[in-house]
């Protein structure tokens, strides 16, 4: 390097330095908090949709999908993961609930990409607390899309809240349940399956918004159960004793992730696999 800048008049260093340093822009990380990324990289929840509508669900049929949360550092274990999931038959899509980075930075929910799109089938994400932290809504929202969103497939309609009220400092609107229940209302499907990171029945769930979510669940006809990540091991139950089924995942460390079965009005069933 110095022989290289000797051969140049002393004019010339500025620009030659310069040259050097743009031409290797693509080995820079300027801040931990850049969430810049490939076009490949970047809204990849409607990617992914783009790619279950590919193969769409006709009314009637059973669906199948596979849950788990809290991907976060657990690199091997992603990929490990993805070899397994690959290997399981009539299973339509993956859902992760939420953590997917551990400091909410865009280099770790792009590490995670990297494993999750060898999978053979698309996947989606709910955001966790730990994607919230810093710029991590800006790098979730930038990476894979809408904090709040939901999608149709076959009879169910997914709802996909923001429900990390603790990072929102408690202030009464997460989550969003002027959203949550303009959902809820929808008719168009046969069931609704609701799907967040942080459980109402834990403390990082927001209490002046817990009454509200856990009622509007209760009072609708169409839920079939409700799913969460956060506490990274399985547990299913009826917390609030109302009749709504809470379904908790797997994180990636645990090397167990949950096959769902859904048919009928709201019949299900789990089948737990380890990797």
């Amino acid at each position: 390097m110095r022989s290289f800048f000797r051969t140049l008049p002393s004019r010339a260093l500025l620009p030659a330095a310069a040259a050097l340093l743009l031409g290797s822009c693509e080995m820079l990380e300027f801040s931990p908090n850049d969430h810049r990324g490939p076009d490949r990289q970047q809204d990849l929840t409607a990617k992914n949709l783009a790619r279950l509508n590919q193969n769409p669900l006709p009314a009637g049929d059973t669906l199948r999908f596979v849950f788990t949360g809290d991907s976060q550092r657990f690199y091997d274990e992603a990929e490990d993961l993805v070899k397994s999931v690959n290997q399981q038959a009539d299973v339509q899509f993956l859902i992760i609930a939420g953590d997917i980075s551990d400091f909410g930075f865009g280099r770790e929910m792009r590490w995670v990409d990297d494993h999750l799109r060898k999978l053979k089938i698309p996947y989606v994400t709910v955001i966790g607390n730990h994607d919230s932290v810093g710029n991590g809504r800006k790098a979730y929202e930038a990476i894979f899309g809408p904090l709040n969103y939901s999608f149709a497939y076959g009879d169910t309609k997914f709802i996909m809240t923001d429900t990390n009220g603790r990072e929102y400092n408690f202030d009464g609107k997460i989550p969003n349940m002027p959203w949550v229940n303009q959902e809820l209302r929808d008719t168009s499907t046969r069931r609704h399956v609701i799907i967040s990171h942080v459980p109402p029945q834990d403390e990082d769930f927001d209490p002046a918004v817990r009454d509200a979510y856990v009622t509007a669940l209760r009072n609708d006809p169409r839920l079939a159960f409700e799913m969460n990540g956060h506490r990274h091991d399985f547990s299913i139950g009826e917390p609030f004793n109302d009749g709504v089924t809470y379904i908790n995942s797997y994180g990636f460390e645990k090397r167990q992730y949950l096959i769902v079965t859904v048919w009928g009005d709201k019949q299900f069933r789990l089948k737990k696999v380890q990797f």
